[in-house]
């Protein structure tokens, strides 16, 4: 049984077929895994729905997409990262760890867009993270390392609630 999201008309739904096929609901056109990506890319909401169960497939398929993306180039994850990950399912931490790393993606994301609306430039980050430290417009090494900082503070601080030390 599947419920409706309360955002479900701003959603792009797109069904997924048995044949592996899917077919987005608001262009009427069979779309690839890719197109989803792309789709993601610019922010679209994105349900994907089995066309025969409704079931929702959606967390599948954008995990299929980051599989895809991992294998095609330089990988975001080490090993020893996903290692981590697959260690703490099961874990007493599990329910803790998706919402610890969904707040330090945002505000890393948060970071970026803030950076990208003070310099007007949407590759400033790219062009920043090449820069030696030194260069970096002022303040910027400052806030970066202040985001490290308060990343390892509350890493830190869930390990202790679990009684887990570095």
């Amino acid at each position: 049984m599947t419920t409706t999201p309360p955002n479900a008309a701003t959603e792009r739904v797109i069904k997924k077929y048995p044949n592996r096929r899917l077919y987005d609901t608001s262009t009427s056109a069979y779309i690839t895994l890719d197109e989803v990506k792309q789709l993601v890319l610019q922010r679209e909401n994105v349900l994907v729905k089995d066309a025969k169960t409704g079931e929702d497939l959606t967390r599948s398929i954008l995990l299929q997409i980051i599989l895809e993306e991992e294998a095609a180039g330089i990988p975001m994850f080490s090993e020893a990262a996903l290692a981590n990950i697959i260690r703490f399912y099961g874990h007493a931490m599990q329910g803790h760890m998706g919402s610890y790393i969904e707040k330090n993606l945002q505000m890393f994301t948060d970071f970026q867009t803030k950076l990208a609306e003070q310099t007007g430039n949407t590759d400033a980050w790219a062009k920043m993270m090449q820069m030696p430290q030194a260069m970096l417009p002022a303040g910027y090494a400052e806030q970066i390392q202040k985001m490290q900082e308060q990343m390892r503070q509350q890493t830190e601080q869930m390990m202790g609630m679990f009684g887990l030390k570095r």
